[in-house]
């Protein structure tokens, strides 16, 4: 796996828990009784997003170094991702006929 391959996996795994994470518990102004005019009722009463970016980064980065321990010791490969058969090692490689 390169630095790139890794940067890219760790960036969707943690947008993906902080998607998840952000949504954790939410309080609406309706829940804590204080509705802002012009605003639904159904709105964040606060924003928490720095404590959910530092859940998801714990978290995100716990489940990047399982996918990354996963991938480095060969317990998943391509091939074993490969359920139509285009990736077989047993097939030659057959030139273009013009």
């Amino acid at each position: 796996m390169s630095i790139m391959s890794a940067f890219v996996l760790y960036a969707i795994t943690w947008f993906l828990t902080f998607y998840i994470v952000i949504m954790l518990r939410p309080r609406s102004q309706q829940d804590v009784g204080v509705i802002v005019p012009g605003t639904p009722a159904g709105a964040p009463a606060e924003e928490n997003v720095g404590r959910s970016a530092l859940i998801a980064t714990a978290f995100g980065t716990a489940i990047w170094l399982a996918l990354v321990a996963i991938i480095l010791s060969g317990w998943i490969t391509t091939e074993d991702l490969d359920f139509r058969g285009i990736l077989s090692k047993d097939e030659e490689v057959q030139p273009l006929s013009q």
